[in-house]
């Protein structure tokens, strides 16, 4: 085996420097995949995204010019451990974004009193709520609409230029910068608030009347009709707002196109 390594070499002396390029650049998509938004989700197997990373591997360490880029590492373990937190970095910082519309899909639910109306998810063997299942599905997919996948591999080309194959000390400043990881942390909460707003509003109204009519009428049970008006106000404001909720969320989406 080792004689036919070395006669390898001889005929393709920049195999090996290929080779290595593309362990590492693998090692990146794994860590990127394992975090990014789409990529993450459990419904797709591990059989399919190890060969999409495999795939875009190939066709990515071409560009990269590894034979000019190559430099003198001190571990190649430790280039791999690096190239998998960079990644995971990007990708997290991505996901921070989709983030968002499931906290406001967690706050329209809680607030309808639907926190019961859960179903097993078989991707995953857990408990969902059905509604928030819904909105998130509904971000995932206005996220591709707009172009997310496309920002997504943008961002993790533009990591190679940032953070080197083959470097081996992390600029965690300029790759996570503070500024940025803050706006999206504070957005998570405030576009979560914005979905759930009128949703919220609706709720406030409903508790504010009821708790009129309990104090005006006390043999009205308002705790039950509570139960019995929570989810059908909020379902029925939650299509109306539908198509103008699908437009802001498609605007916070494209905010970040720049960014990410």
């Amino acid at each position: 085996m080792d004689n036919f390594y070395s006669a390898l070499m001889q005929m393709f002396p920049t195999a090996n420097t290929y080779i290595m390029a593309g362990a590492l650049v693998f090692a990146r998509l794994l860590g990127f995949f394992r975090f990014s938004p789409i990529f993450n989700r459990k419904d797709i197997p591990a059989l399919v995204k190890i060969p999409l990373a495999l795939l875009v591997t190939i066709s990515i360490v071409p560009f990269l010019s590894p034979e000019k880029v190559m430099t003198q590492c001190d571990s190649f373990m430790l280039s791999i451990v690096l190239n998998i937190v960079t990644g995971a970095v990007i990708g997290y910082m991505a996901q921070l974004i989709t983030l968002a519309v499931d906290s406001g899909a967690e706050m329209i639910n809680m607030q309808m009193g639907l926190q019961s109306a859960t179903a097993l998810d078989p991707t995953t063997s857990a408990q969902v709520s059905i509604l928030t299942k819904l909105i998130s599905l509904m971000g995932i997919l206005i996220f591709i609409q707009v172009g997310g996948v496309f920002w997504l591999f943008k961002a993790l080309l533009r990591s190679f230029e940032i953070f080197p194959m083959y470097s081996s000390a992390l600029p965690i400043a300029k790759l996570a910068n503070m500024e940025l990881l803050i706006k999206l942390s504070s957005n998570t909460l405030y576009m979560g608030l914005q979905i759930a707003a009128p949703i919220l509003l609706a709720t406030l109204a409903q508790d504010i009347i009821l708790g009129v009519i309990s104090r005006t009428a006390p043999q009205v049970n308002v705790f039950t009709l509570s139960f019995l008006f929570k989810p059908v106000i909020g379902a029925a404001i939650l299509v109306w707002i539908l198509p103008m909720l699908m437009n802001v969320i498609e605007d916070y989406f494209l905010s970040f196109a720049n960014i990410i």
